[in-house]
């Protein structure tokens, strides 16, 4: 019985890393529909729409990715390619849906605007 407890948690230790590694992958991209993920930003030429998404990224957002965007724990960071690649409409559907397996809720209380809003921060954020 001390084997087969012993070999589960090694298997469990081992497990761990890949697992986590899921967590930041981006399959989420996967599930956005084509509606969604053509979406342009309404504010993407507003400049004030940056400024107003840092403030709701830093306090709704902050608290899961760290006030830098570079992420918590197993919370991926903003600043990386895959962030930047995705399209506008794409990040908005995540706040809109989140991605509760992997521990992103969903951001549908907000208005729209404002998901727009730190849709624009993210994506002007530094890799």
């Amino acid at each position: 019985m001390k084997r087969i407890s012993l070999a589960c948690s090694l298997l469990a230790l081992l497990m761990a890393p890949l697992l986590m590694a899921s967590v930041g992958t981006g399959q989420w991209l996967k599930h956005v529909p084509e509606k969604d993920r053509v979406r342009s930003n309404p504010l993407a030429h507003d400049s004030d729409a940056t400024a107003a998404g840092a403030k709701l990224f830093h306090s709704d957002c902050a608290p899961c990715h760290g006030a830098d965007a570079a992420g918590r724990g197993s919370r991926p960071t903003l600043r990386s390619e895959r962030v930047r690649r995705a399209t506008d409409g794409e990040l908005e559907w995540l706040l809109r849906n989140g991605n509760l397996a992997h521990g992103m809720p969903s951001w549908s209380r907000l208005p729209e605007v404002q998901r727009w809003q730190i849709v624009r921060y993210v994506h002007a954020l530094p890799i």
